[in-house]
Formats: C-alpha cells, structure tokens, sequence
C-alpha cells in the first residue's frame, strides 16, 4: 500500500503559488466533488460511498479517498473490528470547503438550465 506522501497532489511548478491551482488541484479528479458532495452531511462509511456512486470501482475510490486525506480535506478513521471498519469524515480545513461546493452547485445548475438541462438532485 502507498504511503500518505505517495498521494499528495503534483502541482505544476510554475503554478504552485496560485490559489485558483491550489484549489482546483485538490477538487479536481473524477470523482472528487460527488465524494465531498456525499460526506459534506456527516460521516460515511466506505461501502456508503461506492453505493451513491455507480460506476465507481472500489480502487478508483481508494485512490480518491487517498488524495483527499493527503490534502487535509477528509480525515479517515479505522476501527479494531472484524471486519475492519473504516468511516471518512470532513476535517475542519474539508468542512471550509461547504461554501463553494454550494456555490458551485448553483452556478451549476444555472449552468444547466441555460442549456435546456435539468439540473440533478444528486451529483
């Protein structure tokens, strides 16, 4: 298994002081919104996650998961239990994120309805 470090961002040097990198460089990945989108109300366990998200694969969401714990954004608790139980939850730093992921929302959804879209209730 990959340490911590192994999963903190690659951030383009000639970037790495821009605050719109900064923070586009921890939200971007596939999966990344919908994962913060489905943790932002409280803590979700592993298999709670993969199951809002079809087409996830297990690994997939490992990685994600990994890369969001290497940012500071969510936290991961592992409990002595057979079978192992592992929650995330947002820390501090993840929760700050709450204004702008509703603010994305609604650009978004503006975003869609301006193109004959529905927005969805889920992302």
């Amino acid at each position: 298994m990959k340490e911590g470090l192994d999963y903190s961002p690659k951030i383009d040097p000639l970037r790495q002081h821009c605050p719109v990198r900064a923070a586009l460089d921890v939200l971007t990945g596939r999966w990344k919104p919908s994962i913060l989108w489905e943790i932002k109300d409280g803590t979700r366990r592993f298999s709670d996650i993969q199951g809002t998200l079809p087409g996830i694969s297990a690994q997939a969401l490992t990685v994600q998961l990994r890369q969001l714990e290497a940012d500071g954004i969510l936290e991961r608790t592992v409990y002595p239990e057979i079978p192992p139980r592992v929650e995330y939850a947002l820390t501090d730093h993840g929760r700050s994120l709450a204004v702008l992921m509703d603010e994305l929302e609604n650009w978004g959804s503006k975003h869609l309805e301006r193109q004959g879209k529905t927005p969805a209730t889920r992302c």
